[in-house]
C-alpha cells in the first residue's frame, strides 16, 4: 500500500492511494508518483497536500474557466485548507503550506512533527502529540466548563431583561391611567379654583385697601360700569331702530314724489299729508339729537383721571386702620397701646373669617381660601406633567435597541475596569467609557453610548489563515475633546466569556480608542424556545 503525505483524509485505509483525482476537476487524473512530487499539476492544487508547491494559488489566481467548467475564475480557489497533520494522540489539524519544511515545527498546527518531513536543515521536530493533547484536553475541559458557566450567565441575563422589560411595560400602563385620572381631577380642580375665586371676590374687597370709603368706591365702581354697559347696549339697539326707521322714511318719500295727484284719491293724500306733517316734526327734533349724542359718547368713555370718575384715588383712601394709626399721634402712649392691639386683634380676626384680606394679600387681593386653591391645582399640573415626563421616556426605553433578545437591558449601567499603565480605564454597558488617572488629576470621558453595532475583525483559524469575522460592538462617541484634535471616541468589541471583563484597551488612532471586554452576552445560544427571554414590544 503506498503512502501519501497529507493524504489521510482522502486515501482508502485498505487500498491506500494508487492514483490521484483533482479535487476541483475529477475529470484530471494524475498518477501516484506525480503526487506531492514538489510540482502543481491539478489548477485547484489538491495533488501536493504535503509541499508547499501550490501554496502561491489563491482565490484570484488567474486560471481560465476551462479549468473548472461552469464556474468564473473567481471561484477557484485552493481544494485544500493546508497541509494535513494526522496529530494522533490530539486532533487533527491543518497547516498553511508556506509552513511546511520551513524549518520552524509548528507544534500549535502539527504536534507530530510531519509538518517537516523533509529535515530542512537537520531540523527534526518530534511528536508531541501525546503531552499537547493532554494539556489541550485539560484546556478544553475548562473551556466547555467556562463556556457552560457563560451559557447560564446569559440564560439569567435574559431572564432579568425579560422581567425589566417587563416592569417597564407595566410602568406605561400604570402611568397611562394615573394620567387619565390626575387629567380628570385637574379639569375639576380648575372648576372648583373658579368657584373659589368668585366667591372670595364676593366676600372682600380686591386692591391695596379695604376701609368703607374704599368699598364704597370699589362698590360703586361696579354699579357705574354695570350701567356704562347698559347704556352702550341701550345705544346700540337705539341705533338699530333708527337705522330701521330710517328705511321706512326712505319708502315713504319715495311715494311721496311719484304718486300721481291727478288720481284724487283722497286716501292717498291723506297719507301724503301725515308723511309731510312727520317730516316737518323730524326736522325740529333732530336739532338736539347731536349733542344729546356727544353727552353719550362722553358718558360711555371708560373712566380714568381724564374722563368721568377717578376711582383709583377712592380705592386706595387709608383705611380704618391707618386712621387710627394717624389718630395715636395724638393720643397718650398708654391708650395708643390699648387701641393698637384691639385693632390688631378685631384685623386678626377679620382677617381669618375671610371679611378682610390679609396685609400680604393685599396687594395680590388673594385670599387664603384662593391661594390654597390655586396651589393645589399647580401642585396638581406639576405632579401631571412629571407624570407625562416619565411615560414618555419609559415610552422611549421600549424602544431601545438592547441587542439580540435584549440582553443588554440587563447589562445596563454594569461598570468594569482595568489597570493599565499610568490609568485605569472604566467602562459602563449603554453609558460612558472613562480614563481615569492613577496619580490624581481630572477623569477623561473616552466616549458615551450611541448605538450597538458590528465590526469584522482578522482572526486566525486552526490553520493559521487569517479570516474575517464579526463581532457585535458598543459604539461610544462625543467624549471629551482632544487637544488640537476630535472628541474623543470608544468602540468596545465583544467576545464570549464567563465573565465581564476588559482584556486590552488600544488608541488606534489620536483619540480613537478601542476596548476587547468579554461578556456571556455574546456567546451563542440561550434564546432557544422554553428560555425566559424578553417579550416583544407588539405584546403590549
Amino acid at each position: 500500500m503506498l503512502y501519501c503525505r497529507g493524504c489521510e483524509r482522502w486515501c482508502s485505509k485498505t487500498s491506500g492511494c494508487r492514483s490521484r483525482i483533482c479535487i476541483s476537476n475529477p475529470a484530471i487524473q494524475i498518477p501516484f508518483s506525480a503526487v506531492n512530487d514538489d510540482y502543481c499539476d491539478c489548477p485547484d492544487g489538491s495533488d501536493e497536500p504535503g509541499t508547499s508547491a501550490c501554496s502561491y494559488l489563491s482565490r484570484n489566481y488567474p486560471l481560465t474557466s476551462a479549468d473548472r467548467p461552469g464556474n468564473s475564475d473567481l471561484e477557484l480557489t485552493l481544494a485544500l485548507p493546508g497541509f494535513y497533520c494526522k496529530n494522533k494522540g490530539h486532533k487533527p489539524s491543518f497547516v498553511s503550506f508556506q509552513r511546511v519544511n520551513d524549518g520552524i515545527c509548528d507544534y500549535e498546527f502539527c504536534c507530530d512533527g510531519s509538518d517537516e518531513w523533509a529535515h530542512v536543515g537537520g531540523t527534526k521536530c518530534e511528536d508531541k502529540c501525546k503531552e499537547i493533547g493532554k494539556q489541550w484536553r485539560k484546556q478544553e475541559e475548562k473551556r466547555a466548563k467556562s463556556m457552560t458557566a457563560a451559557l447560564k450567565k446569559k440564560k439569567e441575563l435574559l431572564v432579568d431583561s425579560g422581567r425589566q422589560q417587563k416592569e417597564v411595560e407595566d410602568h406605561i400602563r400604570r402611568f397611562e391611567v394615573e394620567i387619565q385620572a390626575l387629567e380628570m381631577k385637574v379639569k375639576d380642580m380648575e372648576a372648583d379654583y373658579e368657584e373659589v375665586k368668585k366667591r372670595e371676590e364676593s366676600k372682600m374687597v380686591r386692591g391695596k385697601k379695604a376701609g368703607k370709603v374704599n368699598i364704597l368706591a370699589s362698590l360703586a365702581k361696579g354699579r357705574v360700569e354695570e350701567l356704562r354697559n347698559a347704556l352702550v347696549e341701550v345705544r346700540k339697539e337705539r341705533d338699530e331702530a333708527r337705522s330701521r326707521l330710517k328705511e321706512l322714511e326712505d319708502i315713504l318719500s319715495k311715494f311721496k314724489i311719484e304718486y300721481n295727484p291727478n288720481f284724487n284719491d283722497e286716501g292717498v293724500k291723506r297719507a301724503v299729508r301725515s308723511w309731510e306733517e312727520y317730516a316737518a316734526r323730524e326736522d325740529v327734533g333732530n336739532l338736539g339729537n347731536s349733542a344729546r349724542d356727544r353727552d353719550l359718547d362722553e358718558i360711555a368713555k371708560p373712566d380714568d383721571n381724564t374722563s368721568g370718575v377717578n376711582w383709583e384715588q377712592w380705592e386706595n383712601e387709608e383705611d380704618e386702620t391707618d386712621a387710627v394709626y394717624k389718630l395715636a399721634a395724638y393720643l397718650p402712649p398708654s391708650i395708643v397701646s390699648f387701641v393698637e392691639d384691639k385693632v390688631i386683634s378685631i384685623r386678626r380676626f377679620l382677617e381669618d373669617n375671610g371679611i378682610l384680606p390679609k396685609k400680604e394679600e393685599s396687594s395680590t387681593g388673594e385670599s387664603k381660601a384662593v391661594t390654597e386653591a390655586r396651589e393645589g391645582l399647580e401642585k396638581t399640573k406639576t405632579s401631571l406633567a412629571e407624570l407625562y415626563t416619565q411615560l414618555k421616556n419609559h415610552q422611549a426605553d421600549l424602544e431601545t435597541d438592547y441587542g439580540k433578545a435584549g440582553v443588554f437591558r440587563a447589562l445596563k449601567g454594569v461598570c468594569i475596569s482595568k489597570d493599565s499603565g499610568e490609568y485605569t480605564y472604566e467602562h459602563c454597558f449603554l453609558g460612558e467609557t472613562k480614563q481615569i488617572p492613577k496619580k490624581g488629576g481630572a477623569t477623561i470621558r473616552m466616549g458615551k453610548f450611541g448605538r450597538i453595532g458590528s465590526v469584522i475583525i482578522d482572526n486566525v483559524n486552526e490553520t493559521g489563515v487569517i479570516v474575517p469575522e464579526e463581532r457585535v460592538s458598543l459604539e461610544y462617541t462625543n467624549g471629551q475633546t482632544c487637544w488640537n484634535g476630535p472628541a474623543r471616541s470608544t468602540t468596545v468589541i465583544l467576545e464570549c466569556g464567563e465573565e465581564n471583563e476588559i482584556l486590552k484597551v488600544t488608541e488606534d488612532e489620536k483619540c480613537v480608542y478601542s476596548m476587547i471586554v468579554t461578556t456571556p452576552a455574546v456567546c451563542p445560544g440561550g434564546e432557544e424556545e422554553g428560555d425566559v427571554a424578553p417579550r416583544r414590544k407588539d405584546e403590549l
